[in-house]
């Protein structure tokens, strides 16, 4: 009876370090960050608003000076329009991410069904060879607390007077 029950507390101690190592691992800034902005990008292609808009912090501003009421609107307003829109990396990293304003860095290039909107966001997006840098600010001790603050890209600029 004893030899089961101490089996059991090394088995339950085994998991237990398992999951902590595991939490540890996905908790770190570095990875939450990265996971943050692929979850931003899926829930653009995915249209769920909700989930964008909270991941958008309320003191957004972009290179472009949009706030987040702004990019919120826009991007909901152009993507409605799209099909199988899709958003593929390259060369993703993350920078700086043990201070209070790391950022995502990444080549985008976009995809999907072939139409005149689709055509005038892939030309664009796609012939931007700079990365794109996503800057998050973690909101609370809570290792899933984080925002997206800012967005960057100094080779990607609007074109005057457009919509965007």
């Amino acid at each position: 009876m004893s030899t089961n029950l101490r089996n059991e507390f090394y088995a339950g101690l085994l998991v237990s370090i398992a999951l902590g190592i595991y939490l540890f691992q996905l908790w770190r800034p570095a990875r939450q960050v990265e996971l943050h902005s692929e979850n931003l990008l899926r829930a653009i292609e995915d249209k769920d608003w909700a989930a964008f808009a909270d991941f958008v912090d309320e003191g957004y501003e972009d290179q472009w000076g949009h706030n987040r009421a702004v990019v919120l609107a826009r991007v909901q307003q152009v993507v409605v329009y799209t099909r199988g829109l899709e958003f593929q990396t390259h060369d993703a990293v993350v920078r700086r991410a043990e201070t209070d304003e790391p950022f995502w860095r990444a080549r985008i290039t976009v995809s999907g069904e072939e139409n005149e909107l689709m055509t005038l966001i892939e030309r664009p997006v796609n012939a931007v060879t700079e990365p794109w840098e996503l800057h998050w600010r973690r909101q609370s001790w809570k290792p899933w607390g984080w925002k997206l603050v800012r967005v960057s890209n100094p080779g990607f600029q609007l074109p005057e007077g457009s919509f965007y």
